[in-house]
């Protein structure tokens, strides 16, 4: 029976996250993300996310998700991988609400800057991306949205290396552990103008594919290429197969680097062939589909290892 409670709470648990608006990696990626970033920390930075994640509200039903076989050290490290997709776990929460503009997916106020902790009950859908623009056809560029994804790295990883409470790094900690993940996929870094999309494409989500079963937008196609279980266990075999990341690249801190690389790959690698200018429909080919797991293999790769240097270096 309790085997039996286990599986049902799971199912309804991912159920809820998964159907979640595509705004990321999909829970697999992140989680891949968070498993790369796991393996390189210090047993004692291990300690100390541990301690902050036990503060969050969520953390209970985290647990209450993982295998009861799995030992006391494998626990943990799932609670920190499942950690990784909170942000995108609360669009879902009724207890959560939208905030700013365009249904919440552009910042609006000071409330959208606010970094208060988990009082703060808002989405913050806009903290997901930076909407670095570019056309291809010489339509007028539209402005970038502040906050961001990469204004919102650099403020809580602020807090991380800092002396503030543990609650509000907790919160900090959560969100980093989601945005690292999110700026290495490229169309969390751009929004391509088009004469039939003024407004932009919000990257990639408003671009039709056809024959792509549930996803039927571009943006969820690389969401998706990390892998779409919804399952810790899936994502560590994921993480296991997948080349370590180049060390140079790894090394690199600034955040901005890491958004301007994923911004030049949408722009050299995502918009070329099959997709042509507008929303589509366009049809992947084998070669297009090929290339875009060998990328979005890199970047997961090289997003944890990026993870795991901002806390070695940086959590105090």
């Amino acid at each position: 029976m309790l085997r039996t409670c286990r599986v049902i709470a799971l199912t309804v648990f991912w159920i809820a996250v998964l159907s979640a608006p595509s705004y990321a990696w999909f829970g697999a990626g992140h989680m891949t993300v968070a498993y790369v970033a796991y393996q390189q920390l210090t047993p004692e930075v291990k300690d100390r996310v541990d301690v902050l994640l036990r503060l969050n509200p969520y953390y209970d039903k985290w647990v209450a998700t993982i295998p009861s076989s799995a030992s006391d050290a494998d626990k943990r490290m799932m609670v920190f991988m499942i950690a990784a997709t909170w942000p995108d776990q609360i669009k879902s929460d009724p207890k959560y609400s939208d905030d700013g503009t365009q249904g919440g997916n552009r910042p609006d106020g000071a409330k959208s800057r606010r970094n208060i902790g988990y009082k703060d009950l808002l989405k913050h859908k806009y903290w997901h991306f930076v909407d670095m623009a570019f056309t291809q056809d010489g339509t007028k560029l539209g402005k970038l949205p502040v906050p961001n994804a990469l204004t919102q790295i650099n403020a809580f990883r602020a807090v991380l290396a800092s002396n503030r409470p543990d609650s509000l790094k907790s919160y900090d900690l959560v969100w980093l552990l989601h945005l690292v993940g999110d700026v290495h996929q490229p169309l969390h870094c751009t929004a391509r103008y088009g004469k039939t999309q003024k407004n932009g494409d919000a990257g990639g989500n408003f671009v039709k594919l056809s024959g792509e079963g549930a996803t039927k937008e571009l943006h969820a196609f690389w969401d998706g290429l990390p892998g779409d279980s919804d399952s810790p266990l899936a994502a560590i075999n994921v993480g296991k197969a997948l080349a370590p990341a180049d060390a140079t690249l790894a090394a690199i801190s600034d955040a901005k680097v890491w958004v301007n690389e994923s911004f030049q790959l949408a722009k050299d690698d995502v918009y070329v062939n099959p997709i042509g200018l507008g929303a589509g429909p366009f049809t992947l080919n084998d070669a297009y589909r090929a290339a875009a797991h060998k990328i979005a293999n890199e970047r997961v790769a090289l997003g944890g290892a990026r993870l795991a240097n901002i806390l070695k270096n940086e959590l105090k």
